[in-house]
């Protein structure tokens, strides 16, 4: 089997799985004050502290994954005006029912001018969500000068975070923001878990009340294993960033100077290395998704949010794509384990479906 379908899940890291093996042979709950509970404790304190100095952050609040730290960050602060791109995330687009929607370029990149004249045409300043790197074509928002912009407006600033950490170099403070998710199995730790980084000084309301664990904003006993291979994994891929950065642009440059007549989005602007979002001119998503299926060679037609769900690429259209091309896009991502024997079985499958499909409509 080939795997590249990163952006949906990373797979495991040996360094995460072994780290959370160690802490599910411990017995206690890390909320309680005896021996048992103070040694898992300090795991938990460890990971968390090794988390916050990785990406140059402030506090760090662990949530079960990416979706609740998107929902928390942008529920925690009240009813307040709420601006987003349009090409988040479900789970930031889905949190509240009519967000304020800031348009993108041809290119995937935010509209800096029109997100100028929708954050001043509010009566009093509220939370811009912008992405940092989009999970479907790999653009790299630039995230900088929008925080900027929104600074001098008053506005605070929340980023989905998720495809950046262990892709481009990421660092909290440098950013600017209020608040940053992150998803554990994005970077190759287990599924379940993950964090919002924020301001040391910003306290949201809490989703899910209880206990008053991780400072009163989000109760529950802590999931000390899934914390643990988090940070190990998490660490793990900071360390290699620059190595992995370096050889997966060479294997995505390979791709592309390979198919000459794919369609490649979002090409002229910044991107993460990891990522192809891919057009077959006349060929279906679905027919490809089968295609390369029946090949065992995993890859998606966009965001994996429901099991089994296939629909056209909202990402894409807010791109301004006619749904005649969104209709025939597809996402292969990469990562820790894919080598340029994947890459070349990809090129040659994609050569083979495409060709294929060319003869039957020709016969």
């Amino acid at each position: 089997m080939i795997y590249l379908d990163y952006n949906a899940s990373v797979p495991l890291r040996p360094c995460a799985k072994k780290a959370m093996l160690e802490v599910y042979d411990l017995e206690g709950n890390p909320s309680s004050p005896h021996f048992a509970g103070r040694k898992i404790r300090a795991l938990i304190d460890e990971a968390r502290k090794s988390l916050v100095k990785g990406v140059h952050g402030q506090r760090l609040v662990f949530t079960s994954g990416g979706t609740e730290a998107n929902a928390l960050a942008l529920s925690g602060l009240g009813e307040i005006p709420l601006v987003i791109s349009s090409i988040e995330h479900e789970s930031v687009l889905k949190v509240h029912e009519n967000p304020c929607i800031a348009p993108v370029t041809a290119e995937g990149v935010i509209d800096l001018e029109r997100l100028e004249e929708l954050l001043s045409s509010f009566e009093s300043p509220g939370l811009l969500s912008l992405m940092l790197v989009n999970n479907e074509t790999g653009v790299i928002q630039p995230l900088p000068e929008a925080v900027i912009m929104a600074r001098k407006l008053g506005w605070k600033v929340h980023t989905d975070a998720s495809q950046a950490l262990g892709h481009i170099p990421l660092f909290f403070e440098e950013l600017g923001v209020d608040m940053m998710t992150l998803s554990s199995h994005k970077c190759g730790g287990p599924t379940g878990i993950g964090a919002l980084v924020l301001k040391e000084d910003l306290h949201l309301h809490p989703l899910i009340r209880g206990g008053g664990q991780e400072f009163g904003m989000r109760s529950g006993t802590l999931a000390a294993p899934l914390i643990v291979g988090f940070a190990a994994a998490a660490l793990e891929a900071l360390s290699e960033r620059e190595e992995q950065i370096k050889r997966l642009r060479g294997l995505q440059k390979k791709v592309e100077e390979a198919l000459p007549m794919a369609q490649v989005h979002g090409k002229e602007s910044p991107r993460a290395a990891h990522v192809l979002c891919l057009g077959m001119p006349g060929v279906s998503s679905e027919l490809q998704l089968m295609s390369f299926d029946l090949k065992s060679i995993a890859i998606s037609m966009g965001a994996a949010c429901s099991s089994g769900k296939t629909k056209e690429s909202h990402v894409l259209r807010a791109m301004g794509l006619s749904s005649e091309t969104v209709k025939c896009a597809i996402r292969m991502s990469m990562g820790w384990k894919t080598s340029e024997k994947d890459i070349d079985n990809f090129i040659k499958a994609w050569n083979e479906i495409f060709l294929s499909q060319k003869m039957k409509e020709a016969s």
